[in-house]
């Protein structure tokens, strides 16, 4: 799976979203549960996260991957 692939399909569904990940891009629903969406910056300039923006479910970005 290409990190293109899986930023292009989180792009696409919301191109504001923003995340970091370990290792490879996520190919299967259990490693994109992994994903740390990242939702904001606090005083001190570090990343805050939460969850994933609306419409960005594992169905819908490996939907998206798919048609790649």
């Amino acid at each position: 799976m290409s990190i293109d692939k899986f930023f292009i399909a989180v792009k696409t569904l919301n191109a504001d979203a923003n995340y970091t990940y370990q290792g490879n891009p996520p190919s299967t629903e259990e490693e994109y549960n992994n994903v740390n969406w990242i939702t904001g910056v606090n005083e001190q300039g570090e990343d805050v996260f939460g969850n994933a923006p609306s419409g960005i479910t594992w169905t819908a970005v490996k939907a998206e991957m798919d048609n790649l």
